[in-house]
């Protein structure tokens, strides 16, 4: 019986195994690679392509004729810019008030027991079980003029409908993206080394300034990732503003769909939406370079 002698490792056989897991990591992730490559690379390119195009009397886009017309009224038009800037503050806003109400929240979540713990933390997670759309349309129900809070408002002597106003949008956009802010902010607070609290009161901090000096830059990787994971979103909102605000609060993304399914400018709704994009994409960039790989 011949005894089995392995063969000595080498640099060419490691850089074959290499290979070999490099093939089969590729074979694995074809089918997202497929998914990504059909349904954003190309939609991208080609609404990348209709910026540059310009529109017929029909309303048909002329992709032989390129112009930078639409980029240009971007940046001309002022109509355009104050309903970017409109967003912007909004977005802003929404994100600020999903702060200040979430860090609170995660903070309490995180410095429960287990169990209580586990169970807040599906309480934050149920909204997610029922479409997005569906839980816009119940806030149209609560806001209406025969809703509870319209009602509680009048009982109070506060205000009136609160539906197709700015505050009925924030109101929407705060309810389906504070989870977004919550859940990163949890993280963050959970896996904090209290000793370092500790460490900072039995220095004589008062407990503001423990939590300023110690808790908030350690936890400052989830408030950028929630803050991010808001913002953008809250950016290019199109259902709430729409459903809660209306004709009256026109936002970037009901102007861009208006461009698309109205106006029939597709060139200038191209345009409109790669600025979006761009935003974003600066967005995100800040985001990883403001020490986001510390999460």
């Amino acid at each position: 019986m011949t005894e089995r002698i392995d063969a000595p490792v080498t640099a060419e056989l490691e850089a074959a195994a290499e290979k070999a897991e490099s093939r089969r990591g590729l074979f694995l992730a074809l089918p997202s690679y497929v998914y990504l490559i059909f349904l954003f690379v190309v939609p991208l390119l080609i609404i990348g392509v209709y910026s540059f195009a310009s529109r017929s009397r029909t309303g048909r886009p002329k992709l032989e004729a390129w112009n930078l017309d639409s980029i240009t009224k971007i940046f001309t038009d002022d109509l355009i810019r104050s309903i970017f800037g409109r967003s912007v503050v909004v977005a802003l806003i929404t994100t600020a008030l999903c702060l200040l109400i979430g860090y609170p929240f995660a903070y309490y979540i995180a410095t429960r027991r287990e169990r209580v713990r586990n169970l807040l933390l599906l309480f934050v997670m149920i909204p997610f079980w029922t479409n997005f759309l569906v839980r816009t349309y119940a806030w149209r129900v609560l806001l209406g003029e025969d809703g509870p809070v319209t009602e509680l408002g009048r009982l109070l002597g506060l205000w009136d409908s609160m539906l197709f106003t700015l505050p009925a949008v924030y109101l929407g956009l705060i309810y389906g993206f504070l989870p977004f802010m919550v859940l990163p902010l949890y993280a963050a607070i959970e896996r904090l080394d209290w000793s370092l609290v500790e460490a900072a009161r039995d220095l004589y901090a008062s407990g503001w300034g423990a939590f300023r000096k110690v808790t908030l830059p350690l936890t400052r990787s989830g408030i950028i990732a929630g803050s991010i994971l808001v913002f953008i979103p809250s950016l290019g909102a199109y259902v709430t503003p729409d459903i809660l605000g209306g004709a009256k609060t026109t936002l970037i993304g009901n102007y861009i769909v208006n461009q698309f399914l109205t106006a029939r400018n597709w060139p200038l709704g191209s345009a409109v939406s790669m600025a979006i994009m761009v935003v974003m994409l600066l967005a995100t960039v800040w985001y990883f370079r403001s020490g986001a790989r510390t999460l």
